[in-house]
């Protein structure tokens, strides 16, 4: 696991509040879909997978990616079965975040749908991950 400028120290015990913020932000995505609200489902989706993904790194590593979007699933990957297993989802959710937060093009249901189930099972990965380490 490669640590530096790019990463942050945490605890492991801070993976919790990053899941937690993973659950929160997910929870928006589900609204904004309901509302057909699209770029705000992936933008909050891709924020829940983000939040997920340092949760793993967190509980896994001991440190979070504090470098470029674009290389996080890279190091998420490094952290294990789990954080393999995470990385394809995060690699799914990050090319959609500009798109979501900056580009004015409509985006499709099918799309926001796909973000989410990206965020719920990076979401996933962790919680499960959290209940192993701290029953």
């Amino acid at each position: 696991m490669v640590r530096g400028q790019q990463t942050k120290v945490v605890l492991p015990s801070e993976a919790r509040a990053y899941h937690a913020v993973a659950v929160e932000f997910l929870h928006a995505a589900r609204e904004s879909l309901g509302a057909s609200n699209y770029h705000a489902a992936v933008s909050n989706a891709v924020h829940a997978g983000i939040a997920a993904a340092n949760a793993i790194a967190a509980i896994l590593t001991g440190a979070i990616w504090r470098g470029a979007h674009d290389q996080a699933a890279r190091y998420l990957e490094q952290a294990g079965t789990a954080g393999r297993q995470g990385s394809s989802h995060l690699r799914r959710l990050l090319p959609l975040k500009n798109q979501a937060e900056y580009d004015p093009a409509p985006m499709p249901r099918g799309k926001a749908e796909g973000a989410l189930r990206a965020g719920e099972r990076l979401t996933t990965i962790a919680g499960k991950l959290i209940a192993t380490e701290n029953p």
